[in-house]
């Protein structure tokens, strides 16, 4: 039995194949790819009032702008997993920062609201795809403390893309205009296309079954639960269209339930739901970003109509917002592996409900201006 140096060296390399020389080059340009998906979650947030007063949209529609976005992002990303297993990780990332790229030049093109929905539509769709791929080639780049270093440098993206996204989006609407929040995606988009297929290689793809009914469905389900919440906050609870959408939305996941006991691979296994610390998991995660969205939402709103800040204006006073974010959930994961996971969700929830007992003070205009009264 070898015990030598030269045999332990032999060994690693059987169990990971030779590091490749672009490998943080890979990365850098990877996360510039993910860095845009997250900015556009929140840069769009201080642009909504300059959108409303050109295109003349409601306040619901400016709903479905932010929301679109998410959705489509986060109830089709599970697909977009199986995707880059069953075609390949790199064509998935770049198809999907295709269709990103396209879709925000759509968007920042948009004369009417359904072509402004529509892109929002297809930058979600396009995000769905490469980031879960993006994802898995990382894992599959790096090996050991490697591994660690790469995946701790991808979830700093999420707390500075936020952070960049309603500064940046503040200092282009206050410029060039709303646009220029979706066109500043088109050159970095291109220049990736150009760049990533030359440093991130080429792997066989891995088989697996596609459960394009399950997407579907609870994609289809979350986007009737949003309707049926956005009409009852203009029409009512009781109202025809709010119930039907509502009823919907429980048809939806129901047939998503039956379908994923079905699937011989399904999307979700919906058995870890029936774990306690599963089911608050993803209860908090659900609070925590319905908050945070809806903060930037109505506040961009008020601080804009209400207040008459500038939109650069708007984008500064958010900015602490934005960095406490990411301060709190890098502090956060520290926590957890010293005080566990209830306390620190215990505090994080205590923490944003006292930080939002101030904002019930602020004062409520004597007068609808017209501006307000369009967002509404």
């Amino acid at each position: 039995m070898n015990h030598s140096p030269a045999g332990t060296h032999h060994t690693v390399q059987q169990d990971h194949p030779p590091a490749d020389p672009r490998r943080w080059t890979a990365l850098a340009h990877i996360c510039a790819a993910q860095f845009m998906l997250v900015l556009d979650v929140t840069v769009v947030n201080v642009a909504l009032p300059d959108m409303a007063a050109d295109l003349d949209l409601r306040r619901s529609t400016l709903t479905w702008v932010v929301t679109a976005y998410t959705l489509c992002f986060g109830g089709l990303m599970l697909l977009g997993g199986r995707l880059a297993d069953a075609l390949g990780a790199r064509r998935i990332l770049l198809t999907g920062l295709a269709l990103f790229t396209a879709a925000s030049l759509l968007t920042g093109l948009a004369q009417s609201a359904p072509m402004l929905l529509g892109g929002r539509i297809g930058q979600g769709v396009g995000a769905a795809l490469l980031s879960p791929a993006a994802l898995s080639l990382v894992t599959s780049t790096f090996h050991g403390a490697e591994r660690d270093k790469a995946l701790g440098v991808w979830a700093a993206i999420g707390g500075t893309g936020s952070a960049a996204g309603v500064l940046l989006g503040g200092a282009l609407t206050n410029g060039l205009g709303w646009p220029w929040v979706f066109y500043i995606n088109v050159p970095v988009g291109l220049l990736l296309l150009v760049v990533l297929p030359a440093v991130i290689p080429v792997r066989a793809p891995q088989p697996a079954r596609l459960d394009i009914p399950g997407a579907l469905l609870v994609t289809a389900g979350t986007a009737s639960l949003i309707y049926g919440l956005v009409e009852a906050g203009d029409s009512g609870w009781t109202d025809p269209s709010t119930l039907l959408a509502l009823a919907g939305a429980a048809a939806a996941y129901t047939a998503f339930a039956a379908v994923e006991r079905a699937s011989r691979a399904p999307l979700m296994d919906l058995r870890m739901f029936t774990r306690r610390p599963v089911l608050a998991g993803a209860f908090l995660m659900l609070i925590a970003t319905a908050l945070l969205i809806s903060y930037f939402f109505l506040g961009s709103v008020y601080l804009q109509h209400i207040r008459g800040l500038t939109p650069l204006r708007t984008g500064l006073v958010f900015l602490p917002v934005a960095v406490a974010t990411g301060v709190g959930a890098h502090l956060a994961s520290r926590l957890v592996g010293t005080i566990g996971s209830r306390p620190t969700a215990v505090a994080g929830m205590t923490l944003a409900a006292a930080g939002t007992i101030p904002l019930t003070g602020c004062p409520r205009p004597a007068t609808c201006t017209p501006g307000c009264c369009r967002a509404s």
